[in-house]
């Protein structure tokens, strides 16, 4: 069982990751990758992407003898640039322990002890491969991953506003429970060394959705970050650019064709009458959705004069800002 213990302070801090994060979602897609099983839905993209990974790609099975990564690969960062930075500057005390821990009983490649010795040239070759496996696996599916993380904002942002924080939680990861301040899921194994139980400590905690893996959560802990809990979501199929779904429709399935309309319209101010008459829907209709999308930060609404005034939020502006041409720049 994984446990992660909450005091009401933890739970004020615990926030959405705004954008996608490049490399966790990369250490997903390889996941997926090697995990095996779902031959019918993965197989074909498996072999696909096997087939097309680059010679310099090889040096990131080192790094995984047992299965098990090590920790300074669980960065965030927004672009892959930035990610990478990140990595690199993992302190060295950590790089260290961790490639202990994946090679205990293990005879390690040079290269991994050159890492382990802070070596510049090892540092170099990781973060050759880490770019080349972003570029070939990633990359070309980047703007889906923009599109739905949009609409998996959307779903969260709506939960969080009717029924709050605590449903929010069990909602976006199914077979998750929090209970007395424990949120918890099964292990993958009922092995004593499968038990895990982290404690906060006014760390923060960040949702990140990934939508290449389909198993259970992964917890990212690390003692001087926040606790990050990247989770499955999206449809669970293998990310191929034909089959993308447009960010348009990825938004009415979360919102609503009425909500997402009404987000669209308030690219200028209205009142609820004038939202009614262009979405063709009664002044109490308007008014509802408009209240929705207020509770989950998307829209606000001020008095002007005998009416009222709906104007759509920044997180509203990010939320519909075209996914087309603003994926991350080359590492």
């Amino acid at each position: 069982m994984t446990r992660i213990r909450f005091t009401a302070e933890d739970l004020a801090r615990v926030r959405f990751a705004a954008r996608p994060a490049p490399l966790p979602e990369l250490n997903a897609a390889f996941m997926m990758l090697f995990a095996g099983g779902g031959e019918l839905l993965h197989g074909r993209w498996r072999r696909r992407v096997l087939r097309s990974l680059p010679d310099a790609v090889a040096p990131l099975a080192d790094l995984v003898p047992g299965g098990d990564p090590p920790l300074f690969l669980d960065v965030l960062g927004e672009t892959p640039a930035e990610g990478l930075d990140l990595v690199e500057a993992a302190p060295a005390e950590l790089v260290r322990s961790e490639l202990e821990r994946v090679y205990a009983g293990r005879p390690a490649p040079r290269w991994i002890r050159e890492l382990h010795a802070g070596g510049k040239d090892a540092g170099r070759v990781l973060r050759r491969a880490q770019r080349a496996a972003y570029e070939t696996v990633v990359a070309p599916v980047w703007p889906l991953v923009q599109d739905q993380h949009r609409a998996e904002f959307a779903r969260h942002a709506l939960t969080v506003a009717e029924h709050g924080i605590g449903a929010a939680l069990e909602v976006l990861v199914p077979g998750t429970r929090l209970h007395d301040g424990v949120w918890e899921w099964p292990a993958v194994s009922a092995s004593p060394a499968a038990e895990r139980e982290i404690r906060l400590a006014g760390r923060g905690l960040v949702l990140l959705p990934t939508f290449h893996w389909t198993g259970r959560p992964l917890v990212q802990d690390r003692p001087d970050r926040p606790v990050v809990v990247t989770y499955a979501a999206g449809p669970g199929l293998p990310l191929t650019p034909d089959i993308a779904p447009g960010t348009e429709e990825s938004l009415a399935t979360v919102l609503g064709r009425t909500r997402l309309e009404l987000l669209r319209a308030l690219s200028a101010p209205h009142t609820t009458t004038s939202l009614a008459r262009r979405l063709g829907v009664s002044n109490a209709t308007a008014s509802a959705h408009a209240s929705a999308l207020r509770g989950a930060g998307l829209v606000t609404t001020a008095r002007a004069g005998r009416a009222v005034a709906h104007r759509r939020t920044a997180l509203g502006d990010l939320l519909l800002a075209p996914a087309a041409g603003t994926g991350p720049g080359a590492p």
